[in-house]
C-alpha cells in the first residue's frame, strides 16, 4: 500500500494528542477506501475526472 499521508502533517493536525503508530496505517487505509469509491463514481458517470461530489 502506498503512503498516502504524511505522518507529520497528521501529528500537526492533531495537536495535543499523542497518535500511535498503528492510527497511521488506519488513517492511511481510510484515505484509499476514499480515493477508491471517488474513482468508481467517476468512472461510473462516464468522467475521467474525479471531482469533489465523487466523494
Amino acid at each position: 500500500m502506498a503512503d498516502l499521508i504524511v505522518n507529520s502533517a497528521v501529528k500537526d493536525a492533531l495537536e495535543g494528542h499523542n497518535v500511535s503508530g498503528e492510527f497511521y496505517d488506519a488513517l492511511d487505509e481510510q484515505v484509499q477506501e476514499l480515493l477508491d469509491h471517488a474513482s468508481r463514481r467517476a468512472e461510473a458517470n462516464g468522467r475521467k475526472t474525479v471531482q469533489p461530489r465523487d466523494l
